[in-house]
């Protein structure tokens, strides 16, 4: 086997390519963008937002009309509250559980017929059934009621995530079906950051590592950023390949949908 001299083995490792600290095109996008729709159909009674507000995780931005489960929730919340029928057929198990027992009692000494005691256990075994009855009815009313307040729940829609109002595509007044969305948030932090790599460095990036990404102007300043992702498909027609990264924008001072370059480090 032939043996390449020393200078030009290590002129070989020079030329090889190293992690580059060079700046790559990349695009600064929201990380998610959520158009939000209602869980249920119905007519908005009022949209709460409009275009470039700021909404918390939760926050109502939109509620459809309810007074039909407002109401249902009003009238199962009584029938679940009301514990006069329960509590009645109780003292009227427990009185016919004293008559039981002084029957019995007499039947002992011979003074009551066991006609008589089979009729009084009989009574007592239907006033036990009236009470379960009474109890399954309350419990099936506290199901019912808690089904009422997530049916009037489904009448209003909140940001499922800190997040800024990007479009209000409807108004009180309108019809919400299935297929429509109310308002599109897009959640700015963090940012997602996407750049197209070349091959050369495949292999060599991994998740975790960290980069610096410069907002292409007016945006000045230098931000870090973290690899949490990193295609393994190649584009063959550019030889690139593509690395997602989060940027972290806690005061949302960065833009969404603007162009960048990223220097990016070893994993």
């Amino acid at each position: 086997m032939t043996r390449l001299p020393a200078a030009c083995a290590a002129l070989c490792l020079a030329a090889a390519p190293a992690l580059a600290q060079e700046g790559y095109d990349c695009l600064m996008d929201p990380l998610r963008t959520i158009e939000l729709a209602s869980p249920a159909a119905g007519l908005l009674e009022e949209v709460l937002v409009e275009r470039g507000d700021a909404v918390a995780r939760g926050q109502l931005v939109a509620r459809l009309t309810s007074e039909i489960e407002e109401s249902t929730v009003e009238l199962l919340t009584l029938r679940a509250e009301t514990e006069a029928v329960v509590a009645a057929q109780a003292k009227q198990v427990g009185m016919m559980e004293r008559r039981f027992d002084r029957v019995s009692r007499l039947q002992d000494r011979g003074v009551a017929t066991q006609e008589a005691l089979d009729q009084v256990e009989t009574e007592l075994i239907a006033a036990q059934s009236l009470l379960m009855q009474a109890e399954l009815n309350r419990n099936l009313a506290l199901k019912e009621l808690a089904r009422a307040k997530i049916a009037l729940g489904e009448r209003s829609i909140r940001s499922p995530v800190d997040g800024v109002v990007q479009e209000r595509a409807m108004s009180g007044g309108e019809y919400v079906s299935s297929d429509d969305h109310v308002v599109k948030i897009v959640q700015l932090d963090p940012l997602r950051v996407e750049a197209f790599l070349p091959v050369s460095l495949y292999g060599r990036i991994g998740i975790g590592a960290q980069a610096v990404v410069h907002p292409a102007p007016p945006i000045e300043g230098a931000y870090p950023a973290e690899v949490v992702a990193v295609d393994p498909v190649f584009d063959a027609a550019s030889a690139t390949f593509v690395v997602v990264l989060e940027l972290p924008n806690p005061d949302r001072k960065l833009p969404a949908g603007h162009r960048c370059s990223l220097e990016i480090g070893g994993s």
